[in-house]
Protein backbone atom coordinates (compact mmCIF):
# COMPACT_ATOMS: atom_id res chain seq x y z
CA UNK A 1 0.00 0.00 0.00
CA UNK A 2 1.42 3.53 -1.01
CA UNK A 3 0.18 6.72 0.61
CA UNK A 4 -0.42 9.75 -1.52
CA UNK A 5 -1.42 13.36 -1.15
CA UNK A 6 -3.53 14.41 -4.16
CA UNK A 7 -5.42 17.88 -4.52
CA UNK A 8 -8.49 17.96 -6.61
CA UNK A 9 -9.44 21.84 -7.12
CA UNK A 10 -7.71 22.82 -4.50
CA UNK A 11 -8.82 20.19 -1.89
CA UNK A 12 -6.02 17.93 -0.46
CA UNK A 13 -7.22 14.51 -0.07
CA UNK A 14 -5.33 11.39 1.28
CA UNK A 15 -5.31 8.36 -0.45
CA UNK A 16 -3.77 4.87 -0.29
CA UNK A 17 -3.36 3.15 -3.52
CA UNK A 18 -3.12 -0.47 -3.26
CA UNK A 19 -0.13 -2.41 -5.67
CA UNK A 20 -1.07 -5.27 -7.54
CA UNK A 21 0.95 -7.92 -8.69
CA UNK A 22 1.61 -11.61 -9.49
CA UNK A 23 2.61 -12.31 -5.68
CA UNK A 24 0.77 -9.75 -4.37
CA UNK A 25 -2.09 -10.23 -1.31
CA UNK A 26 -4.91 -8.04 -1.34
CA UNK A 27 -4.55 -5.32 1.64
CA UNK A 28 -6.96 -5.23 4.01
CA UNK A 29 -9.93 -2.15 3.32
CA UNK A 30 -8.58 1.13 4.80
CA UNK A 31 -11.12 3.54 5.79
CA UNK A 32 -11.12 6.80 3.15
CA UNK A 33 -9.65 9.75 5.07
CA UNK A 34 -12.14 12.97 4.87
CA UNK A 35 -10.43 15.87 2.72
CA UNK A 36 -7.15 17.96 4.33
CA UNK A 37 -7.06 21.61 4.32
CA UNK A 38 -4.57 22.13 1.17
CA UNK A 39 -2.45 25.09 1.65
CA UNK A 40 -3.21 27.78 -0.84
CA UNK A 41 -1.88 27.92 -4.19
CA UNK A 42 0.29 30.75 -5.28
CA UNK A 43 -2.30 32.92 -7.74
CA UNK A 44 -1.06 33.15 -11.17
CA UNK A 45 0.10 36.13 -11.89
CA UNK A 46 -2.82 38.38 -13.86
CA UNK A 47 -2.47 39.39 -17.34
CA UNK A 48 -1.60 42.59 -18.64
CA UNK A 49 -4.86 44.80 -19.67
CA UNK A 50 -4.79 44.28 -23.40
CA UNK A 51 -6.94 47.62 -23.77
CA UNK A 52 -6.14 50.01 -20.70
CA UNK A 53 -3.71 50.15 -17.67
CA UNK A 54 -6.69 51.39 -15.01
CA UNK A 55 -8.46 48.80 -12.72
CA UNK A 56 -11.74 49.53 -11.70
CA UNK A 57 -13.78 48.11 -8.14
CA UNK A 58 -16.04 46.10 -9.85
CA UNK A 59 -14.51 42.86 -11.76
CA UNK A 60 -16.12 41.01 -14.48
CA UNK A 61 -14.59 37.30 -14.73
CA UNK A 62 -15.69 34.85 -16.80
CA UNK A 63 -18.51 32.30 -15.80
CA UNK A 64 -16.56 29.49 -17.64
CA UNK A 65 -13.90 28.36 -19.73
CA UNK A 66 -13.84 29.42 -23.33
CA UNK A 67 -12.77 31.80 -26.16
CA UNK A 68 -13.23 35.91 -26.68
CA UNK A 69 -15.83 36.42 -29.80
CA UNK A 70 -16.05 39.83 -29.83
CA UNK A 71 -15.95 42.57 -27.49
CA UNK A 72 -19.09 45.20 -27.28
CA UNK A 73 -17.97 47.76 -25.02
CA UNK A 74 -14.76 50.35 -25.07
CA UNK A 75 -13.46 51.59 -22.03
CA UNK A 76 -14.86 54.70 -20.72
CA UNK A 77 -17.76 53.97 -22.27
CA UNK A 78 -20.97 53.82 -19.51
CA UNK A 79 -22.83 51.01 -19.38
CA UNK A 80 -25.78 49.75 -17.81
CA UNK A 81 -26.63 46.68 -15.55
CA UNK A 82 -27.50 43.74 -17.98
CA UNK A 83 -25.52 45.45 -21.27
CA UNK A 84 -23.75 43.52 -23.33
CA UNK A 85 -20.07 44.01 -22.15
CA UNK A 86 -18.57 40.63 -24.42
CA UNK A 87 -19.45 37.51 -26.28
CA UNK A 88 -17.71 34.49 -24.93
CA UNK A 89 -17.79 31.19 -26.66
CA UNK A 90 -18.03 28.01 -24.62
CA UNK A 91 -19.16 24.53 -26.00
CA UNK A 92 -19.84 25.73 -29.31
CA UNK A 93 -22.54 28.28 -28.00
CA UNK A 94 -21.77 32.24 -27.75
CA UNK A 95 -22.55 33.18 -24.16
CA UNK A 96 -23.35 37.00 -23.32
CA UNK A 97 -21.15 38.70 -21.15
CA UNK A 98 -23.08 41.78 -19.27
CA UNK A 99 -22.61 44.35 -16.85
CA UNK A 100 -23.37 43.46 -13.40
CA UNK A 101 -24.10 47.21 -12.41
CA UNK A 102 -24.40 50.71 -13.71
CA UNK A 103 -20.80 51.83 -14.43
CA UNK A 104 -18.37 52.51 -16.60
CA UNK A 105 -15.58 50.35 -18.41
CA UNK A 106 -12.16 50.91 -16.63
CA UNK A 107 -10.44 47.91 -18.47
CA UNK A 108 -11.09 45.41 -20.82
CA UNK A 109 -8.19 43.02 -19.52
CA UNK A 110 -8.70 40.39 -23.40
CA UNK A 111 -8.74 40.60 -26.86
CA UNK A 112 -10.65 38.94 -29.02
CA UNK A 113 -9.65 35.01 -29.53
CA UNK A 114 -8.00 34.93 -25.84
CA UNK A 115 -8.87 32.00 -24.49
CA UNK A 116 -9.88 32.44 -20.95
CA UNK A 117 -10.46 30.21 -17.70
CA UNK A 118 -13.44 30.40 -15.36
CA UNK A 119 -13.16 32.88 -12.89
CA UNK A 120 -10.44 34.94 -14.94
CA UNK A 121 -11.17 38.85 -14.58
CA UNK A 122 -12.61 39.75 -18.66
CA UNK A 123 -12.82 43.15 -17.63
CA UNK A 124 -13.55 46.23 -15.17
CA UNK A 125 -15.62 48.75 -14.30
CA UNK A 126 -15.93 52.05 -11.95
Amino acid sequence: MKNYRITVNGTAYDVAVEELGANAAPAPAVPVAAPVAAAPAAAPAPAAPAASGSEGAVKIAAPMPGKILAIKANVGQAVKRGDVVMILEAMKMENEITAPEDGTVAGINVAVGDNVESGDTLASLN
